[in-house]
């Protein structure tokens, strides 16, 4: 008899980073196991997020404690979540998701005045929050996935996301 499949666990999303004055709300899909074991967002070491993040804040924000970096972002007036609550998934891969729970993107996006645009990090991502904001007045970014998984070079990754500096404060 063959060895069993090892079975899928339910994850749950990390909470929100937002407040009031944020313009531009950053979306990934569900947190990675790394992630979720540290309980932040992009914790894995070879996930690009925060060095993508560098390029488009002009400021570096990947060596600062995790706490300073969502201050940072928060100062910027950048947001983050992910677009699904619950999943099951065996490991970090977003095509291994089953029963997914999308999260309510549309209630989040009421509760901030300023916000812009959402942009979302990664083609599974893009694909349930854009069904979720098909409807909204927001404009909607899809980006090249910050996963080390996706091969795309980091500077071609970075381009696409400069896109980004124009919902971005600088001050």
């Amino acid at each position: 008899m063959p060895p069993a499949l090892p079975q899928s666990v339910l994850k749950t999303c990390l909470p929100a980073v937002v407040d009031e004055r944020v313009r531009l709300l950053i979306c990934g899909s569900l947190p990675g196991e790394a992630s979720l074991r540290a309980e932040r967002y992009y914790a894995h070491p070879r996930n690009q997020f925060w060095r993508l993040l560098e390029v488009v804040l002009d400021e570096p924000v990947a060596a600062l404690p995790y706490e300073e970096r969502l201050s940072t972002l928060l100062r910027r007036n950048l947001g983050l979540w992910d677009v699904v609550a619950t999943a099951r998934r065996q490991g970090s891969l977003d095509g291994a998701m089953r029963e997914v729970e999308a999260n309510p993107l549309s209630d989040l996006i009421r509760t901030l005045p300023h916000l812009e645009a959402v942009a979302f990090n990664g083609g599974t991502a893009a694909r349930i929050g854009r069904r979720a904001l098909g409807h909204t007045r927001l404009t909607l970014i899809d980006l090249p996935s910050s996963s080390p998984a996706l091969t795309l070079p980091l500077a071609a990754k970075a381009e696409r996301w400069a896109v980004l500096r124009a919902f971005v404060t600088f001050r």
